[in-house]
C-alpha cells in the first residue's frame, strides 16, 4: 500500500517522537552534553520539515481539508517538540548546575526562546497559507504570508547565531575532551 505524502510524514514523525524516549541524562561528560545538544537541534530541524511536510499534504487537500489527519500529525509533532524542549531544558540546568557553565546554559535558554518563537510563527504561517488558497486574491493574508516568512528567516539566523556562540563557547571544552 501507498503512503501519502501526510501518512509518511506522520509515520517518520512517530518515530521521531520515539526515536530518543529511552535516553538518559548519564552523560559522563561536558563533551557528551554538547554532542547531545546538537543532536537534539537535530531532531528539531527533522521535526520542523516534517510538519511542513504535513502542512503541504494538508493545504493539497483542499478544498475539502483532511483535518482528521493533520490533526494527528500536529499532536504527534508537538509530542516530539515537548520532548527534545523538555531535554534541552535538562542539558541547560547540567551545564549550569553541575558543571558551573552558565554561559552555556544561558546560550540554551536562548535558544529555547528563539525556538518557541519560530515554532508560534511556521503555526501562523501555516493558517496564513491555509487562508492564501481559501480566499485567493486577499492581498491581506499573501502579505501575512510574506511578513512571516520573512520573521521566521530572522529567527533561524537568530537561532543559527546563538549555537555559533554556543559553539565558540564550548570548543575549549572540545580541545580538552
Amino acid at each position: 500500500m501507498m503512503l501519502s505524502q501526510e501518512d509518511q510524514a506522520a509515520e517518520r514523525s512517530k518515530s521521531l517522537s520515539r526515536s530518543r524516549s529511552g535516553w538518559r541524562m548519564s552523560a559522563n561528560g561536558l563533551n557528551t552534553l554538547v554532542r547531545t545538544l546538537y543532536a537534539l537541534q537535530e531532531e528539531r530541524v527533522e521535526a520542523y520539515r516534517l510538519f511542513d511536510l504535513g502542512h503541504q499534504a494538508y493545504l493539497r487537500s483542499a478544498p475539502n481539508y483532511d483535518f482528521i489527519k493533520y490533526r494527528q500529525l500536529v499532536h504527534e509533532i508537538t509530542q516530539a517538540f515537548n520532548r527534545i524542549s523538555k531535554e534541552v531544558i535538562q542539558l541547560k540546568d547540567r551545564f549550569h548546575e553541575e558543571y558551573d557553565r552558565p554561559d552555556l546554559s544561558e546560550h540554551i535558554a536562548r535558544v529555547q526562546e528563539r525556538e518557541r518563537e519560530k515554532l508560534e510563527l511556521t503555526a501562523r504561517l501555516q493558517l496564513a497559507k491555509q487562508n492564501m488558497l481559501d480566499h485567493p486574491g486577499n492581498e491581506t493574508y499573501q502579505e501575512e504570508a510574506r511578513e512571516l516568512k520573512q520573521r521566521i528567516r530572522k529567527t533561524i539566523e537568530a537561532i543559527n547565531e546563538i549555537l555559533q556562540d554556543f559553539k565558540y563557547d564550548s570548543e575549549e571544552i572540545e580541545a580538552s575532551g
